[in-house]
């Protein structure tokens, strides 16, 4: 495992396979940090395990070479994330990303309502894939139909979220921390939370600190792996 600390680069051999902790930067999309490693270590086969938005940071965990066969191992775990849902405003794209397409005004929240809505989101729930995604739908992915003004029905699927904290209140941010298997939309929780308070809420920040035993603290940013790897 290469993290945040290791300086001995002449034991790697990316193409053989090795597994690298990256801390994703804001607006990079995940492809983009894949594309930056494959040029740093000259290999074609780098992938990672699971894909981020581009407004999303965080925890990727990417694999080279012959671990590449490692990576359904790691979407397999759980996830943690913090973030920020904005409540008055729905998007086009349920975070900060698309075009608001609503505002309401955002009414009386006490801390019981809070609580009483975040614990129907905890245990096995059901999500409907969000139109902005990268689920294939008849050859295209659901982004591209969306981006082309088409809705399309999506099944819901079950996802289990372990835990939702609510770690701090400052009206209209509801900052949270969530930890959950994998398949999980988190903007769409943030859009579903938003309207059961009948005020409409949407994805403001979202960064990804855990994988599993995985975390973020111990991840490379692209810039210190390419300084350390192109020595």
């Amino acid at each position: 495992m290469i993290k945040k600390g290791f300086t001995d680069t002449s034991s790697c051999d990316f193409e053989a396979g090795e597994t690298v902790l990256i801390d994703k930067p804001l607006n990079w999309t995940s492809f983009k940090v894949i594309h930056n490693i494959r040029k740093v270590i000259n290999v074609k086969k780098v992938g990672h395990a699971g894909t981020l938005d581009p407004k999303a940071t965080g925890l990727l965990i990417v694999c080279t070479g012959k671990r590449t066969k490692e990576i359904s191992k790691y979407q397999d775990l759980s996830k943690v994330y913090t973030g920020i849902i904005t409540l008055g405003k729905r998007t086009s794209t349920m975070d900060s990303e698309g075009e608001v397409v609503e505002e309401r005004e955002v009414g009386e929240v006490t801390e019981e309502s809070l609580n009483r809505i975040r614990d129907l989101f905890v245990g096995e729930i059901e999500q409907i894939p969000p139109m902005y995604s990268a689920i294939n739908y008849g050859g295209q992915k659901l982004y591209e139909l969306a981006r082309k003004g088409r809705t399309v029905v999506r099944e819901p699927r079950k996802v289990t979220i372990y835990s939702f904290l609510i770690t701090k209140v400052e009206l209209p941010e509801i900052h949270f921390e969530i930890e959950c298997s994998k398949g999980t939309y988190i903007r769409v929780i943030a859009e579903d939370f938003g309207n059961k308070l009948s005020c409409g809420g949407y994805l403001s920040a979202l960064r990804r600190t855990r994988i599993g035993g995985f975390n973020v603290d111990e991840a490379f940013e692209p810039r210190e792996f390419e300084e350390i790897f192109t020595k």
